[in-house]
């Protein structure tokens, strides 16, 4: 009698196969849809494609190796028990995963799950023979002679190198970069730490490299993924119990980026974790490219195992834009725009806004926009009424630039005689009355200040700023100049 009844209940799920395959996958969805939370059935469930039902067999397309996984170590009881009601106690189910078996091929491949059996997820039964040629990746990490996950890159691709303007300030770093994107984990500088302060274009910088990379070899997986997110990735694989599947899908990067590094700091283990998927991808050629607001030897709460990894390769900085650098950017991102303005007023703005080049385009962009919205000319007056509104509401420091111009101008002598060689006693002091304001006034290294300064080393520049003090406590005329000079720096 049980037998009997067994077929009869085989015999009464039967029809559904006659109806189709999306039939019989739509009134799942429909069970699942209750059973988990609309996130997850939105991101799991979603992007699930039915392709056919045969034999009692109902076959699933899935985006990935790592979606499978996801399915199979979360929801596989709730998928055994939904398709065990639309087909029965013999029902079974199959994945067809989205994955290149070799370089020329992207059929996918199959991964058969009886329902009605709790099959191993290490041990699945594979529909087809696996391509185990040299072109195979072999790693415990993924389905030996099957390639990679396709992973999305998270790029921006307005972050390119033709959109990064070069200059002084960057020159190292994007050189390095450049090297890095077209010969990536076969260079020197593996790891490559671009660092810098805010606005600087160290995101821009190293997405670029990512957008070089994947232009030069489409076959390549990288992924760009901020320092904050990475952590809180971590975090939920902790919560869920899949810490083991987060680190293996790290690990078959070929190119990571990582952004703002210094987040990590005192989070120990999350840097544990980061650690020994550092090390895989080093050792396996893979390059890393990070970037932090800091060098290493100034990151607090960094484990030194870490820290020593990040200097294999290259600390690369970004400094603060000079003047020219300025401009360029300006000139560039009006040209890719279609916009013409007057030299004047893109000479103003470079003047103005120093230190963040975030803050130079948006002081651009907000500038066009009142000119538009009012209908006014775009001229030097509109220019310093925005500015001085502007300014107010960030945080703004002199530049160098602005204070040798100030200087230069009160004296009436051409920066570029400023900046030489000469040991005429005019330009000497005025030399140095810029170097002391330099020092004062911004937050630039003592070596900086000497660059901008005709390539003065820092000795110079401590003994001009001694030798402006001296005067400024004996001559009462000099005195009143550095008093004057004071006030017209800090007025614009």
């Amino acid at each position: 009698m049980k037998a009997s009844k067994s077929n009869q209940q085989v015999n009464e799920h039967a029809a559904p196969e006659e109806n189709g395959f999306e039939k019989v996958w739509e009134n799942c969805l429909r069970i699942i849809k209750d059973n988990v939370s609309s996130q997850s059935f939105k991101t799991w469930f979603e992007p699930i494609k039915p392709i056919k039902l045969q034999n009692n067999v109902l076959t699933i397309q899935v985006p990935s190796q790592f979606f499978y996984e996801w399915l199979e170590e979360h929801y596989i009881t709730l998928l055994r028990k939904t398709l065990k009601n639309e087909l029965g106690i013999d029902g079974r189910l199959e994945y067809s995963i989205i994955m290149e078996n070799n370089a020329n091929s992207s059929k996918p491949y199959t991964v058969k799950i009886p329902t009605n059996s709790k099959k191993s997820l290490s041990n699945p039964s594979i529909s087809m023979p696996l391509d185990i040629s040299s072109n195979a990746i072999r790693n415990p990490f993924v389905i030996p002679g099957l390639k990679k996950v396709n992973v999305e890159s998270q790029l921006n691709p307005a972050y390119s190198f033709e959109n990064f303007i070069e200059g002084d300030c960057n020159r190292l770093a994007r050189s390095a970069g450049y090297a890095v994107a077209n010969k990536p984990g076969g260079t020197a500088f593996n790891p490559l730490l671009i660092y810098g302060g805010v606005g600087l274009g160290k995101s821009h910088l190293a997405q670029s490299i990512g957008i070089q990379v994947k232009n030069q070899f489409p076959n390549k997986t990288v992924l760009y993924v901020s320092a904050d997110r990475f952590m809180t990735q971590y975090i939920d694989s902790v919560r869920n119990n899949d810490q083991n599947d987060f680190i293996h899908f790290y690990q078959m990067i070929d190119v990571l980026i990582i952004d703002d590094i210094q987040f990590l700091s005192g989070k120990e283990k999350t840097q544990d974790v980061f650690f020994h998927i550092f090390n895989h991808l080093h050792q396996s050629g893979k390059q890393l490219v990070l970037t932090s607001d800091k060098p290493p030897v100034e990151m607090i709460g960094i484990e030194p195992r870490l820290l020593s990894r990040f200097k294999w390769g290259l600390a690369a900085d970004l400094q603060a834009p000079d003047l020219e650098t300025r401009i360029a950017i300006l000139e560039k991102k009006l040209y890719v725009d279609g916009i013409d303005i007057p030299k004047d007023v893109i000479e103003y703005l470079a003047y103005s806004i120093t230190n963040n080049i975030r803050e130079l385009e948006g002081a651009l962009t907000s500038l066009l926009a009142q000119s538009t919205l009012n209908k006014k000319a775009i001229n030097l007056d509109l220019a310093k009424s925005m500015i001085d509104k502007f300014v107010k509401n960030t945080t703004r420091e002199v530049s160098i630039d602005f204070i040798q111009k100030v200087v230069s101008d009160y004296f009436d002598l051409p920066i570029d005689l400023m900046k030489s060689k000469t040991r005429k006693r005019e330009v000497v002091q005025a030399r140095q009355i810029a170097m002391y304001f330099s020092k004062s006034l911004t937050k630039s290294s003592l070596a900086n200040i000497g660059m901008h300064c005709g390539g003065k080393d820092h000795a110079t520049v401590l003994h001009a700023c001694r030798t402006v003090n001296n005067l400024m406590d004996t001559d009462k005329k000099f005195r009143s100049y550095i008093e004057e000079l004071e006030k017209k720096i800090s007025v614009i």
